[in-house]
């Protein structure tokens, strides 16, 4: 999710117990703004990996019958993960996955998740929190200003120091690497 003029700022957080996640949300009057729904995530990159090496991303989002496709670029060093994001729906998945690959990018990553929005009660601010089921683990992701972000992560109960930047394919990579696991997709069937 972009924000003001396509800057992104997030964190995530992770879960060791997601029923209690859920009660601190309730808590802090949190409500389900968008609910729990499938994610396929496609990443692309050129065979020399070019926008890897230029810390860019290109990625194909597939939600039920949308798909949306997001560019970010290089981050901000500090507390808060900062990047340009642009991302736009497109009409179908397969007909751009061709074109991107007509242009030279081929997928070079591929990861799942289930996530649910959710939005405060009765606030003006303007901030997300999602709810993100992974094949290696629950996160909280905190998308906001970075004024937001550490006023909510407070309130839900972590500090800074629970805050993770890495992408998910890094987190994916730690994982396998921890686990002796060769890597593959981080993907429901194909991760233990």
């Amino acid at each position: 999710m972009s924000t003001a003029h396509g800057i992104e700022t997030e964190v995530k957080i992770r879960l060791s117990d997601i029923i209690a996640a859920k009660r601190r949300l309730d808590d802090a009057h949190f409500a389900i703004s968008v609910p729990r729904r499938f994610e396929s995530n496609t990443l692309y990159d050129t065979p020399d990996l070019k926008l890897r090496n230029a810390q860019m991303l290109l990625r194909l989002r597939q939600v039920g019958c949308e798909s949306i496709v997001t560019w970010k670029g290089p981050g901000v060093p500090g507390t808060h993960k900062i990047r340009p994001e642009l991302e736009t729906r497109v009409g179908s998945f397969e007909t751009f996955d061709q074109i991107l690959r007509a242009l030279g990018y081929e997928p070079s990553f591929r990861y799942e998740k289930y996530r649910t929005e959710f939005k405060q009660v009765q606030s003006a601010a303007e901030g997300v929190v999602t709810l993100d089921e992974t094949p290696i683990g629950d996160f909280f992701e905190l998308e906001g200003t970075s004024e937001w972000i550490d006023q909510t992560a407070a309130l839900l109960g972590f500090e800074p120091g629970e805050y993770v930047l890495a992408s998910y394919a890094r987190l994916y990579l730690d994982h396998c690497a921890a686990k002796g696991l060769e890597p593959g997709n981080m993907v429901f069937s194909e991760v233990r």
